[in-house]
C-alpha cells in the first residue's frame, strides 16, 4: 500500500493590501491635519487642543508601522479609523456650532 505524502505550504501570513487602510485615511486626514495645526499655531499655539494633534499623529503613525500581518489588519484598520476620526472631530464639531447659531 502507498502512502502519498503531501507536503503542503502553510497559507501566507502576510497581508498583500495592508496599505490601503492607512492611505486612505492619511490622504483624507493629513491635509486637514496640517490646516488644523498652522491655525492653531497661528492663534497662540497648542493649548489642550495640542494634544488632539498629537494623539491624531500618533495614531497615524501606529496605523503604518504595524506589522504587515493579516492578524493585524483589523488594529491597522481600527487605529487609521480613530486617527482620521480624531481629525475630523473638531472640523465636525465646528461645523455643527456654526450651523446651530445660524
Amino acid at each position: 500500500m502507498t502512502t502519498k505524502q503531501t507536503h503542503e505550504t502553510p497559507p501566507s501570513t502576510r497581508h498583500t493590501t495592508w496599505w490601503r487602510a492607512p492611505l486612505v485615511a492619511s490622504l483624507l486626514g493629513l491635509p486637514i491635519l496640517a490646516m488644523e495645526y498652522s491655525l492653531i499655531r497661528a492663534h497662540d499655539g497648542m493649548d489642550q487642543y495640542g494634544a488632539v494633534i498629537y494623539w491624531a499623529l500618533a495614531l497615524f503613525a501606529i496605523a503604518w508601522v504595524l506589522p504587515h500581518r493579516r492578524s493585524m489588519r483589523t488594529f491597522r484598520i481600527v487605529a487609521a479609523a480613530l486617527a482620521l476620526g480624531t481629525v475630523l472631530l473638531p472640523v465636525l464639531f465646528a461645523l455643527l456650532l456654526g450651523a446651530a447659531l445660524a
